[in-house]
């Protein structure tokens, strides 16, 4: 128990630690228990957060901040009208072709995997290609019923996406236009002598705000070369397959090698083994290694400077409490940390040597 009592008193001492923890605190417990009521204020508070690097940009050009406010905010519901109404319904669409020609699909991977016992006996045994035959199938059986599922459903989630489309623009606008009065409220809330929650505050600013700018523009930007170089391949499902490939850079590391293999499956279904086939895997390779090397260096310079495994680490741990969100905010949430850790007091303990002195040479 000593121990326990001289950590509390070496690290929880001071006021200044005991103000960031209840703010960190308080923070995790509003997420985890009214993060679904607050949805619709927290995604707005992110789109806010990314279109605020837009207004500032256009301050610093002298331009007036309402000004600049109404015009990125007519910018960003124009964006919006063209995703909803173009891009969408084209995703849909594909979406639709896709579950149609599962059977199909199914179908030719049948005649495939039954051809592998003939070709390697010593590897692959026809048991075993019946039971993943079998295997798929039940898989099928129940994505259908969950799609089923949601249909019965959708009226709800109509209903839930009308509402947010509503209420979201709204709160984008006023988050915009009074983001000084806005802070202005909630710095009122804490106390006058809060050098180290500010501290930990300019620092997870800067690295937040930038990641996220600079991963919404690698989605935008990978979505777009990778469904433009796949439909001039003549692959189908181009948009829907480069969506995806889009998404999967808020993976590091896992997100492009879990998309190659759908990448290679839909090109091997259309083309078989020919030259087109190695065409589209090429073209994803040469997309993956240009992603890698500039595009993601180029947007993400000096922004997070997190090592491999604390990368997957995040992953893991946030996504799986808080799943596709947690995906998406493992890289800043792990920055909250290290900001945390770096900037956290640290007391010397009984008889260590304090930083500069070197302790007294024996006689």
């Amino acid at each position: 128990m000593q121990v326990i009592r001289d950590w509390f008193k070496r690290n929880l001492s001071d006021p200044q630690v005991v103000i960031l923890t209840a703010f960190l605190v308080v923070g995790t417990l509003i997420i985890l228990y009214m993060g679904r009521i607050l949805a619709p204020v927290l995604a707005s508070v992110v789109i806010a957060y990314l279109l605020e690097g837009i207004v500032r940009m256009l301050e610093k050009n002298r331009m007036p901040r309402n000004l600049a406010v109404t015009l990125v905010f007519t910018v960003f519901m124009a964006f919006l009208l063209v995703v909803f109404f173009g891009l969408l319904p084209m995703l849909s669409r594909q979406v639709i072709q896709v579950v149609q020609q599962l059977p199909k699909m199914m179908q030719w991977a049948q005649v495939e995997l039954m051809q592998l016992p003939e070709r390697y006996p010593e590897i692959v045994s026809r048991e075993q290609v019946v039971g993943l035959v079998e295997m798929m199938r039940q898989e099928i059986g129940r994505l259908g019923q969950r799609v089923l599922s949601i249909s019965v459903a959708s009226l709800q989630a109509v209903i839930t996406f009308l509402v947010y489309l509503v209420l979201m623009p709204l709160l984008v606008f006023f988050f915009l236009k009074d983001k000084n009065l806005i802070i202005a409220w909630f710095a009122g809330l804490l106390p006058e002598d809060r050098r180290l929650t500010t501290e930990v505050w300019h620092d997870v600013d800067r690295q937040i705000g930038n990641y996220i700018r600079g991963k919404v523009w690698e989605i935008l930007i990978v979505w777009a070369v990778t469904s433009l170089t796949f439909y001039w391949l003549g692959l189908e499902f181009a948009m829907l397959i480069g969506f995806f490939v889009g998404l999967s850079v808020l993976i590091p590391y896992i997100g492009a090698t879990v998309m190659t293999l759908p990448v290679a499956l839909m090109g091997y279904f259309q083309f078989g083994l020919v030259p087109e086939f190695f065409y589209v895997l090429i073209a994803y390779l040469v997309i993956q290694l240009l992603d890698g090397n500039l595009l993601a260096p180029l947007l993400l310079s000096g922004v997070v400077n997190l090592h491999p495994i604390a990368v997957i680490v995040a992953l893991l741990v946030f996504g799986g409490i808080w799943g596709f969100w947690g995906v998406f905010f493992a890289i800043p949430l792990a920055t909250l940390v290290q900001s945390v850790l770096r900037a956290w007091p640290r007391k010397p303990r009984k008889g260590d040597t304090p930083p500069g002195n070197s302790a007294p040479a024996n006689a």
